[in-house]
């Protein structure tokens, strides 16, 4: 009963339906308004990428565009539903930035190991491709994951991403990590263009205006780079000898396989279906769509499929991972427009801006202190998603003792990698050791029916 009474309220709001097709113009709006929710975490995570493992700027900008094409490429999938692939939902797609802690930490291993740029790149993008087969997998055995992987347990998850992070974002505050035992690193005009991006970023945030709060980061990094552009901070190097267009190419960088990465990318896999699926939810919810019974399940079950064959697309494009967006389920929301026709507007701009690398590199243009005064609040933000995760159905003391060890494990790991020497290299990365021992933890730790559960509103 409550059910329906939450899709009447939901369907009483929107403007365009599920099915509905707005006119070109209405259709246009609303797709750049989603654009704007999720065009800079979506280009973010290759350029964090690309700076920490100081990958060559046409190397890193090729990231940038195929992240472009390949969250097109995605999204069209995920709205038009072909088969039993794709949610059939306004679900966008973008990169996974689960990922990029592990990629930072493999490839640096890789580079103390001796592997050049275009043999590390194409180990990363080969265990993520070879990965991306778990989700197409798990798709079909979600009511089992689920026993498995718990709200405690995605949670521990996405709290050590932004744990994870808050290094990346703090370095490139300080002027980024190829700065580091220099001068330049924490001057007083790094220092301050950072903290005007993060003081901007705030500002937006405590804005009533739901556009305006998730508009803030794009203001902050814009503001930033213009205050840059004046302190004479800008490097438009990157922009000469841009080829006017770029042709995709499937493993553009060859492909290379590594089995000890594999398992840390198979890991992150999948604790991260649980994202797609908490997404996918949310997306039914807002959209006056069933989010329980048959048809939800196969919705679900479409769109994590489709999450799966889409990064296999992705990486063998030569971009990171993706995952359904949660940003957009705001902008639905925001807009009353739920109809997945808008959906193809949205891919179409993407692979368009996409195939154009003038874009990709215009964004490596963009100083390290202007990205690390973004960065941090966003980091700081994705460790507190994991909190609301964690507390989501109340947490009883059993909770928090997987909880506390797991995330000990993973900021342990993180500190001290060598600790774990004598073991494979999964459980030297921070956040697969975490999730691997919330996951043991979860399985083997007794039930205690007199444990009180505190919720988050106690």
């Amino acid at each position: 009963m409550a059910s329906l009474e939450n899709k009447a309220a939901a369907e009483a709001d929107l403007v365009y339906r599920l099915e509905d097709k707005p006119p070109f113009f209405n259709s246009l709006v609303s797709a750049i308004t989603h654009l704007l929710a999720i065009f800079v975490p979506m280009v973010t995570p290759a350029l964090i990428v690309g700076n920490v493992l100081q990958l060559p700027v046409e190397m890193t900008a090729y990231l940038v565009s195929m992240s472009m094409v390949a969250s097109g490429i995605g999204t069209f999938l995920q709205v038009n539903r072909f088969g039993i692939v794709g949610s059939g939902m306004l679900s966008i797609q973008s990169v996974n930035f689960s990922f990029v802690g592990v990629m930072i930490s493999l490839g640096l291993s890789m580079k103390e190991g001796g592997l050049d740029e275009h043999t590390m790149i194409s180990t990363l993008l080969g265990v993520s491709f070879a990965g991306a087969f778990l989700v197409c997998a798990s798709a079909w055995a979600l009511p089992y994951l689920k026993r498995v992987i718990t709200p405690t347990v995605s949670g521990v998850v996405v709290l050590l991403i932004g744990l994870s992070l808050i290094d990346v974002g703090i370095t490139d505050f300080g002027g980024g990590f190829h700065t580091k035992n220099t001068p330049e690193f924490g001057s007083l005009q790094n220092i301050g263009l950072a903290s005007f991006v993060l003081i901007i970023v705030l500002l937006f945030n405590c804005m009533r205006n739901p556009f305006l709060r998730m508009s803030g980061i794009a203001v902050g990094l814009i503001a930033g780079y213009l205050a840059a552009l004046a302190m004479g901070m800008v490097d438009f190097t990157p922009l000469q000898n841009a080829p006017m267009f770029t042709i995709p190419t499937p493993f553009k960088y060859g492909f290379a396989f590594d089995w000890a990465a594999f398992w840390v990318a198979g890991v992150i896999y999948l604790l991260s279906v649980f994202e797609a699926v908490g997404d996918l939810t949310a997306t039914a919810m807002v959209s006056a769509q069933p989010y329980e019974g048959e048809e939800f399940q196969k919705r679900l079950r479409g769109g994590v499929l489709a999450d799966g064959l889409v990064s296999v697309i992705a990486t063998a494009l030569g971009s990171l991972p993706l995952t359904t967006f949660a940003q957009n389920n705001g902008v639905i929301q925001m807009t009353g427009v739920a109809s997945r026709h808008v959906g193809k507007f949205i891919a179409a701009i993407l692979v368009l801006c996409g195939l154009f690398p003038i874009i990709g590199r215009a964004f490596t243009t963009i100083p390290h202190p202007v990205l690390g005064g973004a960065m941090v609040l966003m980091f700081g933000l994705i460790a507190i998603a994991g909190v609301r995760i964690i507390m989501t159905h109340g947490i009883t003391r059993r909770e928090a003792v997987i909880a506390a060890s797991s995330v000990g494990i993973g900021l342990g790991v993180a500190f001290e990698p060598e600790v774990f020497k004598l073991l494979p290299e999964v459980f030297r990365n921070a956040i697969a050791a975490g999730g691997i021992t919330a996951v043991v933890l979860n399985l083997i730790l007794p039930h205690d029916k007199h444990d009180k559960t505190v919720y988050l509103a106690e």
